[in-house]
């Protein structure tokens, strides 16, 4: 059996260095994916499965066999990675010759030469769950006590991703709602022009800025903005 480069313990320690204001999501998967085959015994190459409704795909890997691997479970909608994910449970497949549950994937993992596989579920974020999945070229690789390591790792692993997931999504939220401020602040003093050059209430002021906007196929605050910038070139060129 393969020997782990890291130390499980300092693996979780990496992990939990992370910073979520300095990674992605998408760096954040490949970061577990990589800490995984550093330090599970046994590992040649390992995914992380996303899953959304009944559509599957893979996070991150570390190689594109392992990819390809996950690639045609999902084609297939069945396969250990996907059963992992939905049950988030362990799962097992010691030895590709003597698979049975899934015989055309386990064929197909034998010609690449995989050999065995384990897929912990990973419970991630609202309607998101994944699994993590470790490949070998070995029948027989992952033995109790690497299985035990790969599930703390996959535990920890989940809890990381569930937090970049919602930091993710709250930094997208902020984002958002700055953007949509400094619309709504040029819009105001688009308005604010129109109705000191019309003598017009806020409503017209707006009911124009929307005329405008669908004469000439534009955005309200691409109207907005371009008549507040000719506002200020004319109070500047006078």
């Amino acid at each position: 059996m393969t020997q782990p480069r890291m130390d499980p313990t300092d693996a979780l320690a990496e992990l939990g260095r992370v910073r979520l204001d300095e990674i992605s999501l998408d760096d954040m998967l490949l970061r577990i994916a990589e800490l995984a085959k550093g330090s599970i015994a046994g590992t040649r190459e390992v995914t992380v499965t996303l899953v959304r409704g009944r559509v599957g795909w893979t996070g991150a890997f570390t190689g594109e066999l392992a990819r390809q691997l996950d690639e045609w479970q999902y084609e297939q909608h069945r396969g250990p990675c996907l059963d992992a994910s939905a049950s988030g449970d362990t799962i097992s497949v010691p030895d590709m010759d003597t698979e049975e549950r899934w015989p055309a994937w386990a064929e197909r993992a034998r010609a690449a030469g995989v050999q065995s596989s384990l897929s912990i579920g990973l419970p991630i974020q609202g309607s998101v769950v994944g699994a993590l999945n470790v490949y070998s070229d070995s029948p027989n690789a992952f033995d109790p006590s690497s299985i035990a390591s790969a599930e703390g790792f996959a535990a920890y692993a989940a809890v990381a991703l569930a937090n970049a997931h919602l930091y993710e999504n709250a930094a997208t939220l902020a984002a958002q709602m700055q953007e949509a401020m400094r619309n709504r602040a040029v819009i105001e003093q688009a308005k604010g022009i129109i109705m000191g050059s019309r003598r017009c209430s806020s409503e017209e002021a707006f009911a124009l800025l929307s005329k405008i906007s669908q004469d000439t196929n534009r955005k309200v605050r691409e109207v907005a903005e371009a008549l507040v910038a000719q506002a200020v070139g004319t109070s500047q060129g006078s």
